[in-house]
């Protein structure tokens, strides 16, 4: 039997989203709590909690502490900043959500901010840090693996070689995106993508494309949280929390040779428990997809598909708009936006609201969504609907 809701997500708000410098990161995320307290038709006065989370790769108090200062905000109860790397906003919603369970707080905004791109500097530039994954400091770099895209890389070469999958199923991937772009007016890649032109991109790191890649854009988002019953007299449809799950894997990458379960399998047992669900209920996903081979891996973690299979349902056009698991609808990571973990949950809120436009899905009856960061290792998922019961 289905739980009750924790809470529900009532506000959501976006700053200006660019590839060219429009503010600092500080000014973008008060832009957006703001911007996400009126649309959920509340006033500064009526927020008692704030949750807070930078890009890792960024100087320290980027977004600092203090931004309640800056936000004018009255007295709270609950003021914090999250680092669970690409986990970390969903991170920040549980919380909230289970502090606003517990009577702690009554309405929590929760925001992340980032300004990665500069005039004239590769994206990539901000992304290139050593890769640590044998926990020997300095081992990577000497071996010249710099940046998310190379330790991913090798994982996607493990899981193509061991499902007899190739760059084709990647392709897919990054096809659908394009297709669900189209219909999302913040996305900055909307043109169509062909299989030809795909194969004929250049490499970032094998098997990996330009177009197998995150879009990262100077900018912020931020969702407000409130009771249930509070969501009731607030102006746009509650969008309900459901199910809650971490998942923090002690051997990067793999599984452990004791068939230890994964960071994503372990974060899925408590999604699933605490909503009183299976994975066979989801009628839609928004995944963590800074490469393309997250949302396949993804699939399979969370009990979507079965081991093995997440490359072929993706090929078989299951997560195309016309398929039968819509995926990722305003094109993800890859084809919309890189907001970290704030790309899948303000896609799954405004499909859970039914405000997608030409993009929107009538599959919105659960919502199951991701973040994911180090090399998977590092989970967090929640579930939300637009039904208070299940």
């Amino acid at each position: 039997m289905a739980n009750a809701p924790y809470c529900a997500i009532v506000g959501l708000g976006f700053s200006d989203l660019s590839r060219e410098p429009v503010g600092s990161a500080r000014a973008l995320a008060c832009t957006a709590v703001r911007r996400a307290i009126s649309d959920a038709g509340l006033s500064t006065a009526d927020i008692d909690g704030l949750l807070i989370n930078q890009s890792a790769l960024a100087v320290p108090d980027t977004v600092p502490l203090g931004l309640h200062r800056d936000l004018s905000l009255g007295p709270l109860r609950l003021l914090a900043k999250l680092d669970g790397k690409g986990s970390s906003v969903i991170q920040m919603l549980q919380y909230a959500a289970m502090c606003i369970n517990a009577g702690l707080v009554k309405a929590v905004a929760c925001v992340f901010a980032d300004t990665p791109v500069s005039t004239g500097v590769p994206s990539g530039a901000s992304f290139g840090n050593p890769a640590n994954l044998s926990g020997v400091h300095g081992w990577e770099a000497q071996y010249g693996m710099f940046g998310p895209v190379a330790s991913y890389a090798l994982l996607a070469q493990r899981y193509l070689a061991l499902v007899g999958a190739d760059e084709q199923h990647l392709a897919a991937y990054a096809m659908a995106c394009r297709k669900w772009s189209a219909g999302n007016p913040l996305a900055f890649m909307k043109e169509p993508l062909t299989m030809d032109a795909y194969l004929a991109a250049r490499y970032i790191v094998e098997p990996f494309r330009v177009f197998d890649c995150a879009y990262p854009v100077n900018g912020a988002a931020a969702v407000v949280l409130t009771s249930a019953e509070l969501a009731a007299g607030c102006v746009v449809p509650p969008v309900y929390v459901h199910g809650i799950g971490q998942g923090h894997a002690g051997v990067p990458m793999t599984r452990g040779a004791d068939a230890t379960p994964g960071a994503g399998e372990t974060a899925a047992r408590g999604v699933f428990a605490t909503a009183g669900v299976a994975p066979a209920d989801v009628t839609m996903c928004q995944f963590y997809d800074a490469f393309s081979i997250s949302p396949l891996l993804a699939l399979e973690a969370y009990g979507i598909c079965g081991t093995g299979e997440g490359a072929a349902f993706v090929l078989d056009g299951h997560t195309d708009p016309v398929g039968t698991l819509p995926m990722n609808t305003g094109g993800g990571q890859l084809a919309s936006y890189y907001l970290q973990g704030m790309t899948p949950v303000s896609e799954a809120i405004i499909q859970a609201r039914g405000s997608g436009g030409e993009r929107q899905s009538g599959h919105n009856d659960l919502i199951l969504v991701n973040g994911s960061g180090g090399c998977l290792e590092y989970q967090a998922a929640m579930l939300l609907s637009p039904w208070k019961s299940l």
